[in-house]
């Protein structure tokens, strides 16, 4: 490979499907120390560029035009063969980190796995990076913990070093800021940042604009498989020549109105009291780092009362504790001490979470359609609802024949809120419910949340690591802190 070669060539990339042309073409080359950030609305075909890059397409799609890494081409279709530069010379980050993080292994054990045998060190150096790995992404604890313990944003953290860990000179990362709080969204750039500087080149799929200025290089903007604008940072996201290139900055959370001046609703019946509350944490020691992570408070002396149509944004860093405290509002945890009471004359059933990753909420065999249909025949629910429902979050009906690895994260998502609005809650606790979004569809499912909470007087507790979010959602908030 000469000096000035490409690390990575993308010619005339193409992507069908049963339905026909989903993207492209395609074609771009990145250098080393260079990076190209891919914005754009949900279902784009943003990560379907990544995976036709690395050879990951679902089932039923086929990609065709040339990839060329680190000077060796390949036919893009061709997943053989470029299998072994997998780790190696071009690594993917997931949109979702359940999918990369192995649920039967701890994660110390996992990212030291990944150390010895892709980055090729000794069982004892391995297991020195992979704590020092853990330790530089605020995760020092977690080396012995499972993957299941995680929060969404610990685990995307873990995941990011994985990644990281064989050293691969080409990286594809999929919304790696996503469900994280500022301070740890930072140390994530300045990971990618120190990259670009040894010599990598990234290709960044994000819905923060903030990361894509951050990053700089070049900035693309794809909308319905194709690249409609393309360019420096500093000219794209200041002066977009593209009509959607312009929506979409429009668009971005920071532009918000608060939507408690323009939206009031008298407090309606009560739904659920919470009374001093108490939740704690912690982890047994773990023989081969010695290290025991501290107990800590998650929260104490926690009360609250919510009403019909009553909105409250939750906030605090990554992993303190703010996806715990819904779980115990909605029952399905414990809480240390206090007590949680919910209307004796309401369903259970009408107190629902919006999970933060969607790929827990579906079973992963069962389409889209079978799994809303499922929920329609359970508790007789009219199908005839899920239509409309889907016309107004913008879900094309092909969708429904597809499974949820299949579709992107923000589409599952929009899924998974569809088939929460079904069974008209009386509580919603949604956690991170438009981090997998584009600022232009993060804005209407936001409208459609606070619109719901006014018609169907529906409680609505909103986690974000976002302040505008916050801000905009009204005046009441929860802040979640490390205690000790």
């Amino acid at each position: 490979m000469t000096p000035m070669q490409p690390l990575l060539e993308v010619d005339t990339l193409r992507v069908e499907g049963p339905e026909g042309h989903l993207l492209g073409p395609v074609s771009f080359a990145l250098h080393a120390g260079r990076a190209l950030t891919l914005l754009g609305e949900s279902g784009s075909g943003k990560s379907l560029l990544a995976h036709a890059i690395m050879g990951t397409l679902p089932r039923g799609l086929r990609a065709r035009g040339r990839i060329v890494l680190g000077g060796r081409a390949f036919e893009a279709n061709d997943v053989r063969s470029r299998r072994a530069s997998w780790g190696r010379d071009i690594a993917l980050l997931p949109q979702e980190p359940w999918i990369a993080l192995d649920p039967t292994m701890r994660v110390g054990a996992q990212l030291a796995e990944t150390h010895a045998l892709v980055g090729a060190k000794s069982r004892t150096e391995a297991w020195t990076r992979t704590l020092d790995d853990l330790r530089t992404l605020g995760l020092g604890g977690a080396a012995m913990a499972w993957p299941i313990t995680l929060s969404g944003g610990m685990a995307q953290r873990a995941a990011f070093a994985i990644t990281r860990a064989g050293g691969a000179p080409v990286l594809i990362v999929d919304e790696p800021t996503k469900g994280l709080d500022h301070t740890a969204r930072d140390e994530i750039m300045t990971r990618l940042r120190q990259a670009l500087e040894s010599g990598c080149t990234v290709l960044t799929i994000t819905h923060d604009i903030a990361v894509a200025r951050a990053l700089g290089g070049d900035v693309a903007v794809m909308l319905s498989g194709d690249v409609v604008e393309r360019g420096e940072p500093q000219t794209v996201l200041a002066q977009p020549a593209h009509t959607y290139t312009r929506a979409l900055l429009a668009a971005d959370p920071a532009s918000w109105k608060a939507h408690a001046a323009a939206h009031t609703a008298a407090a309606g019946e009560e739904v659920l009291t919470a009374t001093g509350l108490r939740k704690d944490v912690g982890h047994h020691s773990g023989h081969r780092s010695g290290h025991r992570s501290a107990h800590r408070t998650l929260f104490r002396d926690l009360t609250l009362t919510l009403r019909a149509g009553d909105r409250v944004a939750v906030t605090g860093p990554s992993g303190s504790g703010k996806s715990t405290l819904g779980n115990v509002l909605l029952g399905l945890v414990s809480a240390d001490k206090g007590t949680v009471h919910r209307h004796a004359s309401i369903e259970r059933v009408r107190y629902q979470k919006l999970y933060q990753e969607p790929t827990s909420a579906f079973a992963p065999r069962r389409a889209i359609g079978h799994a809303l249909a499922d929920l329609c025949n359970r508790h007789r629910l009219d199908n005839a609802r899920i239509a409309p429902l889907m016309q107004q979050m913008r879900l094309p009906e092909p969708l429904l024949a597809r499974l949820p690895n299949e579709i992107s994260g923000g589409e599952l998502q929009r899924f998974a809120l569809l088939r929460t609005l079904l069974l008209d809650p009386v509580f919603l606790f949604a956690d991170e419910p438009t981090s997998r979004l584009d600022p232009i569809t993060q804005q209407e499912v936001f409208d459609t949340l606070v619109n719901m909470t006014l018609e169907r007087g529906c409680a609505l507790m909103v986690v974000t690591h976002d302040p505008f979010i916050a801000g905009s959602l009204g005046p009441r908030r929860v802040a979640i802190g490390e205690q000790t």
